[in-house]
């Protein structure tokens, strides 16, 4: 994993965020020239059992979505970092968290006020049922 540092704390923070309630999304933005896929929208999701997340990948062209577990989910997003997305944002109600790729790709992360005033409802439910 390239950046090992800045990708551990980064997702890390995505861990912690869905364990303690506060996430609302994960987005993967910012493609590297003109690629049918523009970008990658995370939330959680449930299988009634388990909380898993759903990966939105969208095209130029349509929509696919793919219910994944948390860990698989979260290492299927790395080999997408530096090809084709230079950013990863986290929202939480907390703050916001950027990982920005630059020319050189090297990582940088820095946190912003929340965008989101309330965490994933899907999430949500979860917590209140276990």
């Amino acid at each position: 994993m390239p950046n090992t540092a800045a990708y551990k704390l980064f997702f890390d923070k995505v861990r912690e965020s869905i364990s303690n309630g506060t996430f609302a999304k994960l987005t993967l933005a910012k493609t590297i020239g003109n690629t049918q896929l523009m970008n990658i929208y995370i939330r959680t999701n449930t299988d009634e059992i388990q909380l898993k997340l759903a990966l939105t990948f969208k095209f130029q062209t349509g929509e696919e979505v793919k219910i994944v577990t948390i860990e698989e989910g979260l290492n299927e997003l790395i080999p997408y970092l530096n090809n084709p997305f230079l950013s990863a944002i986290l929202f939480t109600i907390d703050g916001d968290v950027m990982m920005k790729l630059n020319k050189k790709r090297v990582a940088t992360i820095t946190e912003q006020a929340a965008t989101f005033k309330n965490a994933d409802p899907i999430l949500l439910e979860y917590l209140s049922n276990k």
